[in-house]
């Protein structure tokens, strides 16, 4: 009988190696920073609306319902009038702490090339004056299989949504200015 263990202990120690090629993707995560000269409150205004992302300069339009309540939705139109759409819906917001979470319920990976996304967008003070921008997110990559095309994989992912997140900061560095 303890031998019977040892082999399927063996038999499975064996095994891990293609275990653990055989596993599908791993959830990524993207954290980009900037500073701006502006207060908090002031950047808060202009980026703590839930139905307002017009602040982001890949987003032609956004249209949504709730408010700023637990799931609220919105949908962006990214580029242009007609151009492809984003679906959101916020689950956390705290005006006091100036912080917002959101996931995306739809969109083709062809636009942005991930799946299973959620996203925090937070201000916070910076020490000596003005405001640190701190927008994070996690996800997986657009493909969920193992071999994904080079599109969908993990660091097409990645550069995708880094894009995205230093595009809208470099906006509000453009518009509030660096310290």
């Amino acid at each position: 009988m303890r031998m019977g263990r040892r082999a399927a202990l063996a038999g499975l120690v064996a095994l891990l190696p293609a275990m653990a090629l055989a596993h599908g993707p791993t959830r990524q995560k993207v954290t980009v920073t900037t500073e701006l000269a502006a207060e908090p409150a002031e950047v808060w205004a202009a980026i703590g609306n839930f139905q307002d992302f017009g602040w982001h300069p890949a987003v032609h339009a956004t249209s949504g319902a709730g408010g700023n309540e637990i799931d609220a939705t919105r949908v962006l139109t990214v580029g242009e009038a007609g151009g492809p759409t984003i679906a959101e819906v916020l689950y956390k917001y705290d005006a006091d702490k100036m912080t917002y979470s959101y996931r995306i319920t739809e969109v083709a990976v062809e636009v942005l090339p991930v799946t299973n996304y959620s996203s925090h967008l937070t201000v916070k003070p910076r020490e000596g004056g003005g405001s640190l921008v701190e927008w994070r997110g996690a996800f997986y990559r657009g493909y969920p299989n193992n071999d994904p095309p080079p599109e969908l994989n993990d660091e097409a992912a990645i550069a995708a949504v880094t894009a995205v997140y230093q595009a809208g900061l470099d906006a509000l560095v453009d518009r509030f200015g660096a310290p």
